[in-house]
Parts: C-alpha cells; structure tokens; sequence
C-alpha cells in the first residue's frame, strides 16, 4: 500500500473513532442528565417540614414546595395594568363616573378601586372605605383571609358571618395562601369554603367524585362567585337554587324579594353583584371544552425538570406563551388582538348600558318630581333593577366579557332593553293617574 493512502486510511479511521467516541460520550452524558432530572423530580416536592393541618403561612409551606412559593409571592408585584384590569389599583369611579349614579345608596359609590394581586386580598379589604361606611359583617372576610376557615371551625359557620367585620378584621392578616386550595396532608385540591359546598351539594354534585381538572376550577370558583348575606345571620349564600345563569339567579333573589341596598334615586330595591367569574365561564367554550382557570391564569410551566402549576395568579395577558399557546397555535399578537377585541366589544356594550340606566333613573327621578308616588313607578323600578343586575353581572366580571362573550353580549344587550323599558314606563306617568299601574 502506498505510504499517502495508508496515512490517508488512518486519517479516516482516526476521525470515525473520534466521533464515534464523542457520539458515545453525548450519550453517556445525555443519559446522566436523564437520570439527573428523574431523580431531581422525583426528589420534589422536598420533605424540610411537615405541614400542620392548621399551617397558614405561606413561608412554611414553601420549603417543602419552593417552586410554587417562588412563583405565588410575585402576586405582590405590579406588573402594571392591562386594557381593561392588571395588578396596578385604580378608581372605577373615576375612570368610569357613571357607576357613582348607578350604585347611589350603596357603598361601592363611594369606593371602588380595581383589584390587585392575591397577596393584597386582607390588605385591600382592610384599607376599603366600604368598611367604614357601610357595617359589613364577619362574612366578608371568608374570601379574603386564610384565617377565615380556622374562624369558622373555631366560632361555627353562623356565627363566624354575623359577626362584625370590625370584630374580626384584627385576624384577617394572611390574604391568599396554599391552604385555602390544599390538603396539608396529602397536597390534594380542596374546598375549604363552607357556602361553595353547600351550593354544589343542593345541586347535586358529589364533590367527592370531582376530577382534578374540575378542581382546577373548583378551587377558584370558592370565591370568584355572585353571593349575598341572607337573613339575620348574614349566611354567606350563592344564589344558585335556579341554576346559575343571571336569569336564573334573578329569579333567585325575586322569589324572596332580596335586595342589597335601596337606590337613592329610584327608591329600587337593588342588587349588588359581585365578581361572578364561575358562572360567566361556566357558559363559555372553554368551559365546555374542559379548559379550567388554572390553565390560563395557573399554567403548566417547567422549573428543571419539576413540572408545575405557576403560582403567580395573574392576567393571561402577561403570560400568552404558556397560556394560550399550548393551545393555540397562533403567535402572541394575534392571540392579544383577538382578546382585546372581545374586550373592546363588551366595553363599548358596558358603556351604552351605563347610558341606558342612566337614562331610566332620569325619568324616574323626573316622574316623581312630577308628582308620581311609588305604584306609579312600581313597573319602572322593577325594570331598573332588572336592567342594572344584568348590566352589573358584566360589569362586576372580571374578564370584560372575554370569559363568554357572547353570553356577556347577550345580557347586555337584554339590560339595554330593560332600561329603555324602565325610561319608557316613568314617562307614562301622568298627575292624576298615581295608582294606576302601567
């Protein structure tokens, strides 16, 4: 063999063994990393303490789940506003001056700011000055303490709501934690709340028998839901008897003639919604599709090879990677635009109704100038308050219509015409026509 072609045969040899080594050492070292992360995952969550069954503080909680923890303490962030809500506070009142002549006579026209992350959930209700100008009883504080489960296990469930608020505020300290949603013992979702429960039971539901994707919105739905106080004892109550459609929770409250405040205008007995996220979502396509609220306000996410929930309850808006597009496959422009016009629509619908109602208080208020006695304006009141319950529904939402659009639409477009019937029956009013009904 001529020398060149055995050094060339060599060279060759060399390069093959190179790479075939190289190869066996990408391997090899692809499989320790492997075999890393297995151990790394199956090493978490960390065993540093055990959790009692009454353990609130969060910072115990996350050093057997440091991931979580990491991620849930930025709800104490302001990652600034969205469109239409975000983490930054501001005055609704302000920004929408309307709603101070849509909820004369009850509190929230006096304060009403736009709601910040979980952390400030006692912290915010403690600084409201609804509290201060409207009684409000130890029942306000079920959603926006942990303490308030150990309360109600300690004081009992009637008790722990007839209480005042201001007997009790001292207590409320924690805001959201991990034991408002886990199991200590066994890290399970829970129910933690005694009103979600008893509403879910009367219909029907085992929740026992629950899947952890309905948990996964079952969770939140313990407080993101319309309730009231009923009777005496300010029973924290969800008004599901019917069903949980508005029309449905309308006949609710008309059948015991329930009302939240007295409209200072009108003399209306009216309604006070509040944030009723479950039960717009449960009409929407992602409810029916299976989608729960920690998909898009909790998604998956990966830290090494621990895959969990992120923490940071939060907009979609902020997060459209791991929100939408394991779902979606469109690029995060797209997905931003379609949600902002959803968004846009149901405000420009939020702003007529406001006009609508408006109007209908105007003609209320003009008739019984006029003379008109309350059996003249009995049908115009009843209008009122149907119109400004539906249009409160929306309002209230948290999601500007973008949870069920259009179901939100739809009962805009019902309180629209509701009021233009309310504005319409003021105006029949005539001096000497007081008892007549119309």
């Amino acid at each position: 063999m001529p020398t060149g072609s055995f050094f060339r045969t060599n060279k060759v040899s060399v390069i093959v063994f190179a790479a075939a080594a190289a190869m066996t050492f990408a391997a090899a070292a692809l499989l320790v990393d492997i075999a890393g992360k297995k151990r790394e995952a199956l090493s978490y969550p960390l065993k540093v303490v055990e959790v009692g069954k009454t353990e609130i503080d969060p910072v115990v909680w996350g050093k057997n789940f440091p991931f979580e923890y990491d991620a849930f303490v930025k709800t104490e962030i302001d990652y600034g506003e969205t469109k239409y809500g975000g983490s930054k506070q501001f005055s609704r009142l302000d920004r929408y001056p309307a709603l101070r002549r849509l909820y004369a006579g009850n509190a929230f026209s006096v304060d009403y700011n736009e709601e910040r992350g979980h952390h400030y959930a006692a912290i915010d209700q403690a600084n409201t000055k609804r509290v201060s100008v409207a009684q409000q009883p130890g029942a306000c504080i079920n959603c926006h303490a942990a303490e308030a489960p150990l309360m109600i296990e300690e004081m009992g469930w009637a008790a722990f709501n007839r209480t005042p608020y201001d007997s009790l505020k001292h207590r409320a300290k924690t805001g959201s934690s991990c034991s408002d949603c886990h199991d200590p013992e066994t890290m399970a979702l829970r129910i933690t709340r005694p009103a979600f429960r008893i509403a879910m039971e009367a219909a029907g539901v085992d929740l026992k028998k629950a899947t952890r994707q309905e948990m996964r919105a079952w969770v939140c739905a313990q407080c993101h839901v319309e309730y009231y106080f009923k009777g005496e004892d300010k029973i924290l109550t969800l008004p599901w008897s019917r069903g949980r459609s508005i029309d449905s929770i309308a006949v609710h409250y008309d059948q015991y003639a329930f009302k939240d405040f007295v409209h200072k205008e009108t003399l209306a007995p009216m309604i006070k919604i509040q944030h009723p996220e479950f039960e717009l979502w449960s009409t929407g396509v992602h409810a029916k599709s299976g989608v729960s609220c920690a998909d898009c306000h909790m998604p998956y996410i990966r830290e090494g090879s621990v895959k969990i929930s992120d923490h940071w309850v939060r907009s979609p808006l902020n997060n459209l990677e791991q929100s939408c597009q394991t779902c979606h496959r469109l690029t995060k422009e797209e997905l931003n635009e379609r949600v902002i016009t959803i968004q846009d629509r149901t405000a420009a619908l939020l702003r007529r109704t406001e006009l609508a109602i408006v109007a209908a208080i105007d003609a209320i208020v003009a008739a019984r100038a006029a003379g008109a006695g309350e059996d003249a304006l009995q049908d115009a009141a009843r209008l009122h308050r149907a119109a400004q319950m539906r249009w409160d529904f929306i309002s209230s939402e948290n999601s500007t219509g973008f949870h069920s659009p259009q179901e939100a639409a739809r009962i805009l477009a019902e309180a629209i015409d509701l009021a233009r019937q309310a504005q319409l029956a003021a105006g029949k009013y005539e001096p000497g026509r007081d008892r007549e009904r119309f």
